[in-house]
């Protein structure tokens, strides 16, 4: 469980990151992302999702 929190902590500290060194291009991604279809970012997180599992799996064996 403690990984777990770990590696949640971790997601908050990059987000952080990425928002305090470049709010601009976060925020044009952001609007981008209110123009894409919501298929398409289905699919984008299924794949997203699918090779951060790949990674995990690799990492962890």
């Amino acid at each position: 469980m403690t990984d777990l929190w770990a590696a949640l902590a971790l997601v908050a500290v990059l987000e952080g990151l990425v928002l305090f060194a470049f709010p601009g291009a976060w925020r044009r991604t952001a609007e981008q992302l209110l123009s894409t279809p919501v298929r398409r970012l289905r699919v984008i997180g299924a794949l997203v999702m699918g090779a951060g599992l790949v990674a995990l799996y690799l990492v962890r064996h």
